[in-house]
């Protein structure tokens, strides 16, 4: 019995120390819990997908021309406006056209005179070669006149040809639409002195537009190995979106690709065509082309779960025990919100979706289920 009491005052020191330790791991447990964050994981899978890949475009009407004077006058009328639409063969413009009606009447007066010496000339052939006939001259008499015939009838085709050129130089004051199309600006107004070959206006035809743009040397291979070797996976239609970010509301075709490599560029232009009824495409707009090509049986990272590190990308995986763990991958391309993976990861790895930038490698995290909207969204 008195051992008993002796002993008491070790159990209790005894006992509070065990007391003492516990509430501490309980409280080390509590702390841990509070400081362990909840973030979304997302689980990798296969999925088929259509990638939509953006280039640059540079549109141009499918003809646009300068419409220039070929013949210097006085600008007499303008009988189109600007921006209007016009026929091919409807008069544009017309220059005065005196002078040349005077230039033509001469034209005609001198090969008249050709023709009439021409006639002179003959008669003349015939009177000495009668002459010829009976002995009466030499034969030379005769080759002389033949000479002069044949200058006369080298007057009558260069007369001719003088009262052909006044002729076009007259037809030149009246300037029709070569097809039809939209008149652009016209810089000068009726009255204006205007020398041969000065612009008055430009003339787009822009029915259809051909949009411009340049692949990479290694896209073009790619493309055109898909093309070959799997022609439903890279379609030949194109997307367009305009300046303002809507879509163009017509599907276009890829229909030429240039013959050689851009050496300073390493690319290659192609040349799509689109329909324009509406006339909503101008000559010189800009816009993104839109190139479609399947992907089948792709592992797709979203962007949001993805950082970069000396420019190799990462992503944190998430083992069974929650705990993070750095991954490197090579992504094959980036296209919307994802990248497609090419190499280190693979279908059934979970990944931490988000909050990259509030995490360590090695921290344990509570994973926390994906909305179904969260779900919506990435597919």
């Amino acid at each position: 019995m008195k051992t008993f009491k002796a002993m008491l005052p070790l159990l209790a020191v005894i006992t509070s120390i065990y007391v003492t330790g516990c509430a501490s791991k309980a409280q080390s447990t509590q702390e841990e819990t509070a400081d362990t964050l909840q973030l979304p994981v997302f689980t990798l899978t296969t999925r088929d997908t259509v990638i939509q890949k953006p280039y640059v475009a540079d549109i141009q009407a499918l003809k646009n021309i300068d419409i220039r004077s070929r013949v210097r006058g006085f600008l007499e009328k303008v009988f189109i406006d600007e921006g209007a639409s016009v026929q091919k063969g409807q008069l544009l413009f017309k220059l005065n056209d005196q002078e040349f009606k005077v230039n033509l009447t001469k034209a005609k007066a001198a090969l008249s005179n050709a023709v009439a010496d021409a006639k002179a000339t003959a008669l003349e052939v015939d009177r000495v070669k009668l002459l010829v006939d009976k002995k009466v001259i030499s034969k030379s008499e005769l080759d002389v006149a033949e000479s002069k015939l044949s200058a006369d009838k080298a007057t009558i085709e260069e007369a001719r040809s003088m009262v052909q050129s006044a002729e076009d130089q007259l037809a030149y004051t009246y300037i029709h639409a070569p097809f039809d199309g939209i008149v652009d600006r016209i810089p000068l107004k009726s009255g204006s002195l205007i020398d041969e070959g000065t612009l008055l206006t430009s003339l787009s035809d822009i029915s259809s537009m051909y949009a411009y743009f340049s692949f990479p040397e290694n896209e073009y291979l790619q493309y055109v190995r898909k093309r070959k070797t799997a022609p439903g996976k890279t379609s030949d239609k194109v997307r367009l979106v305009l300046a303002d970010g809507l879509d163009f509301p017509y599907e276009g075709d890829i229909e030429t690709v240039e013959a050689e490599i851009e050496q300073k560029t390493g690319s290659i232009n192609f040349r799509a065509r689109f329909p324009n009824p509406q006339k909503l495409l101008r000559h010189g707009a800009t816009g993104k082309l839109f190139i479609s090509t399947r992907a089948d049986n792709v592992v797709m990272v979203p962007q949001q779960s993805v950082f970069d590190i000396q420019d190799k990308s990462y992503v944190y995986l998430v083992d069974k025990n929650n705990q993070l763990h750095m991954r490197a991958f090579v992504p094959q391309t980036r296209f919307s919100n994802y990248y497609i993976v090419k190499d280190g990861l693979k279908p059934g790895d979970k990944i931490l979706l988000e909050g990259t930038q509030n995490v360590r490698d090695g921290m344990i995290i509570k994973p926390r289920k994906l909305s179904r909207d969260s779900l919506l969204a990435m597919k």
